[in-house]
């Protein structure tokens, strides 16, 4: 019976503490360009954009590229030890195709993904038909609050 009783006190406290503490939303934003691995492959070409936005541990990820020689094929958050240098492919996103479009992807980020990605340990990397090993990445990097 204690029990029970405990549970309807915490149910009804639950309810009140979102509001107490709700979390801010955190940006992480990337310019995408041409893979500098694959610059002597002359299909490594375009531009892009992708913002990321953390609230608690939820991950919103949204981006357009265009530009590219041939159609998108795939995208893919990767996680490097430091910025600039290749790592591995953690987390897939959805690309529209075509040599235009939009990259998104929604995820639920463990303790340890937050910290990484507030430590710039993440890219996001899309492919191409013409460039399988990569055709546009950009580093998630932390904005200011304005």
């Amino acid at each position: 019976m204690r029990r029970w009783i405990a549970g309807l006190l915490m149910a009804g406290l639950v309810g009140f503490v979102p509001t107490a503490f709700a979390q801010t939303a955190r940006t992480f934003k990337t310019r995408l360009s041409p893979v500098p691995v694959a610059a002597y492959n002359v299909n490594v070409v375009g531009t892009g954009t992708v913002t990321a936005t953390l609230t608690g541990t939820t991950l919103v990820i949204a981006g357009t590229y265009e530009g590219l020689a041939s159609n998108a094929t795939q995208a893919k958050v990767f996680k490097s030890n430091k910025p600039g240098i290749r790592g591995e492919a953690l987390l897939d996103l959805k690309v529209s195709g075509g040599t235009t479009g939009t990259i998104a992807g929604q995820f639920t980020l463990t303790p340890a993904q937050v910290q990484e990605l507030a430590a710039s340990r993440y890219y996001v990397q899309l492919h191409s038909e013409k460039a399988a090993e990569g055709n546009l990445w950009g580093w998630l990097m932390p904005q200011e609050k304005r």
